[in-house]
C-alpha cells in the first residue's frame, strides 16, 4: 500500500513542478530573496514539527509581501514543494509503520477537500479570507502555548485506529484538506485529532506530510491555473523550503524548540488580532456601501 501511494505521489509531484515551471517562467517570476529566506526558516521548522503554515502568513502580513487576499494561495503553492519533500522522507522513514487504510485514506481525503476549497477561496470576499486567516492563526497560537504547557495530548502508541475513528479521522481530514485553501495547516488539527485517538504521534508526520503533498499536488495546480497569487513569492518559498526540509530531516537531531515557540505564537497572536481587525474593517466598510445603494 505504501508503494500504491508513492508512485502516484511521484507522479503528482512531477506534474506540478512541470506546472509550477511552466507559469514561473511565462511570468518571469524571479524569486524574492526574502520569500526564499522565509521559505528556508518555516520549512526547517515545519519539518521539526512546529509548522509552516501560521509563521508564514505572520510575517507576510506583517511585511505585507502580498495582499491579504493573496496570502493562502501564494503561501499554499510555495509550501507545497518542501511539504512534498517532507512527504517523501516521512513516508520512506515512517510510513511502513502506519496502518496503510488511514494513512491512504486520509491523504485522499485532504486532496478532495483541498480540491474543493481551491475555488471557494478564490470566489470569497476578501473579509471572508482574512477572518478564516485570523481564526486559523489564533488556532494554531493555542496550539503553540498548549504545547509548550504540555496540555497537548500527548498520544497514544498506535499504529492503526479501529474502522469507526478512522473513518472519523479521514472526514476530518476532508476538512482540515478544505481549509488548507484558506491557509490553515493541517498539522496541527491532524495531530491533537490523532493522538486523541491514540496514535503515536511520531507515526501521525507521515500521515500530516502525505495528505498536505497530495492535496498540495491538486489542488496548487488549480490556484495557479486561476493565476491569483504572487508567483515571485512563490517561487522564492519553494526554492528555500527543499534544502531547509533536507537539512532538518537528516542533519538535526535535537534543538531547543520550545523558546521558539513561544516566540512563534508572540509573533501569531499580533498577526490573528491585525488580520481580525482587517476583517472587521472590510466587513464594515462593505455593509456601509451596500447600505448606501438605493433600493429601486
Amino acid at each position: 500500500m505504501l508503494i500504491a501511494l508513492l508512485v502516484p505521489l511521484g507522479l503528482a509531484i512531477l506534474l506540478f513542478a512541470l506546472v509550477l515551471t511552466r507559469a514561473a517562467i511565462a511570468e518571469r517570476a524571479t524569486p524574492r530573496a526574502e520569500a526564499m529566506l522565509l521559505g528556508f526558516i518555516v520549512s526547517f521548522f515545519d519539518t521539526l514539527g512546529i509548522g509552516s503554515f501560521a509563521p508564514t502568513a505572520a510575517w507576510m502580513k506583517l511585511r505585507r509581501l502580498v495582499p491579504d487576499r493573496l496570502i493562502p494561495p501564494t503561501m499554499l503553492v510555495g509550501l507545497t514543494p518542501p511539504a512534498m519533500a517532507e512527504s517523501v522522507i516521512f513516508l520512506i522513514l515512517l510510513g511502513v509503520k502506519v496502518d496503510p487504510v488511514l494513512l491512504f485514506g486520509c491523504a485522499i481525503a485532504v486532496l478532495l477537500g483541498g480540491l474543493l476549497g481551491a475555488p471557494l477561496v478564490a470566489r470569497a470576499r476578501v473579509w471572508i479570507v482574512q477572518l478564516v486567516v485570523a481564526i486559523g492563526l489564533s488556532l494554531a497560537a493555542i496550539a503553540y502555548a498548549m504545547t509548550n504547557l504540555h496540555l497537548m495530548p500527548g498520544g497514544g502508541t498506535a499504529a492503526g485506529l479501529p474502522l469507526t475513528l478512522t473513518i472519523i479521522a479521514i472526514a476530518a481530514n476532508f476538512g482540515f484538506g478544505v481549509l488548507l485553501n484558506f491557509g490553515v495547516g493541517n498539522y496541527a488539527p491532524t495531530l491533537v485529532t490523532l493522538s486523541l485517538m491514540g496514535m503515536d504521534p511520531r507515526l501521525i508526520f507521515p500521515i500530516m506530510a502525505a495528505g498536505a503533498a497530495v492535496m498540495g499536488a491538486g489542488a496548487c495546480v488549480r490556484h495557479i491555473q486561476m493565476g491569483q497569487m504572487d508567483l515571485k513569492v512563490v517561487v522564492g518559498l519553494a526554492i528555500g523550503g527543499i534544502p531547509a526540509v533536507l537539512v532538518a530531516a537528516f542533519i538535526v537531531k535535537t534543538m531547543p524548540i520550545e523558546p521558539l515557540r513561544w516566540l512563534v505564537t508572540v509573533v501569531v497572536v499580533y498577526a490573528a488580532a491585525v488580520m481580525f481587525r482587517s476583517a472587521y474593517l472590510g466587513r464594515r466598510d462593505g455593509t456601509a456601501s451596500a447600505e448606501a445603494v438605493p433600493v429601486l
